[in-house]
């Protein structure tokens, strides 16, 4: 990215935040209205929403200032709006894994259960006082993202299509949520299923939709549209396939994360999927899942999926779908290509 590009998507980003800060502001004038209960959710909602890496509403200004767009206040709301969606869609599904932090710090239904606990309320009452909150907080963030898009100034045909991108990206969230429910408890799935599930579950919203946001709010072609949503498809995938390989063999002092949550939670990846296939896996299946797991035995379950090809195997998808998102950037415009071609090469280095 050259100098001018960083400095405007720096501005933007800086823009982002004062959207949501005018955001969150007039929510806590609302709240004030309803009683404390409502104003300190809104409070814990705020700090849940901050900290990020904004990476969506950098999808949407790179693609915006890319294909020539100047109006940065009226990207900065679009950007904003699949922000609140993260935060929505991660209050959410903290409640379906049943995290109670994030980042190492108490989320929003750790942040109401520990208060209850605090107080001496009995755990199960408080860790459902919890869940309840988040649900609720997460909704609020659903319900406000739309409107961000609403008070982007656009309208006409593209506000519409701005409003269409970002319900399909909840309905794909939605459905490829539901999908990782339903795999986690089944027969061990493939890892095209895998592949799909994570795809309508993240890629969709954290990708396809902020790129081609950006696009139709600069007024491309559907041509250009078309092609930043195959990008954004085959990187997501590529983005998520790196997350399974961070998730046991990563370096917990470089990715933040810890190396053994995935395996004592058996999370259905892509590594587990192919080793299933194994004569490996009878020496894996006892071990996964175990909530208990000592350091030992995850290092046990390296050295087997290492064994089995599976690191192979998800290395090998990660570069075939770069590799697709890199070619449907073909007839962009210079600048633009190059600046998505550098975001792919800095996804994909984090297992290089």
């Amino acid at each position: 990215m050259n100098d001018d590009a960083t400095a405007v998507a720096r501005d933007g980003l800086t823009l982002v935040d004062e959207c949501l800060e005018r955001f969150f502001a007039l929510a806590a004038r609302r709240a004030s209205t309803y009683g404390r209960a409502s104003e300190d959710l809104w409070r814990v909602l705020k700090r849940a929403s901050t900290g990020g890496k904004q990476f969506r509403p950098r999808m949407v200004l790179t693609a915006y200032t890319g294909l020539g767009g100047r109006d940065l206040h009226a990207a900065a709301h679009v950007g904003a709006a699949y922000e609140l969606l993260h935060t929505a869609l991660v209050v959410h599904d903290d409640v379906i894994d049943r995290d109670w932090s994030r980042r190492g710090v108490p989320n929003v239904a750790g942040s109401y259960r520990d208060e209850a606990t605090t107080g001496g309320i009995p755990t199960p009452v408080a860790e459902h006082r919890g869940t309840s909150a988040a649900v609720i907080a997460g909704d609020l963030a659903l319900a406000g993202a739309p409107r961000l898009i609403e008070s982007s100034g656009v309208d006409g045909e593209r506000r519409t299509r701005l409003l269409d991108l970002l319900d399909e990206a909840v309905f794909a969230s939605a459905a490829g949520e539901m999908t990782d429910v339903d795999l986690s408890i089944g027969v061990m799935p493939s890892v095209d299923e895998i592949l799909a599930m994570e795809r309508a579950k993240t890629s969709v919203y954290s990708f396809e939709a902020p790129l081609q946001s950006g696009a139709v709010l600069a007024g491309a072609s559907d041509a250009v549209v078309a092609a930043l949503g195959v990008f954004g498809r085959e990187i997501g995938v590529a983005y998520q396939v790196v997350d399974d390989i961070l998730g046991v063999f990563g370096d917990e002092a470089t990715t933040g994360k810890t190396a053994v949550g995935d395996l004592r939670e058996g999370k259905r990846t892509v590594l587990v999927a192919h080793a299933a296939t194994t004569e490996h896996w009878a020496a894996i299946e006892p071990f996964l899942g175990n909530r208990d797991l000592t350091d030992d035995q995850a290092e046990h379950l390296r050295f087997r999926l290492l064994c089995s090809g599976a690191r192979d195997v998800a290395q090998e998808r990660v570069e075939r779908h770069a590799s697709l998102a890199t070619a449907a950037l073909a007839g962009l415009p210079d600048d633009l290509r190059c600046q998505l071609t550098a975001i792919a090469t800095e996804l994909v280095d984090r297992v290089r």
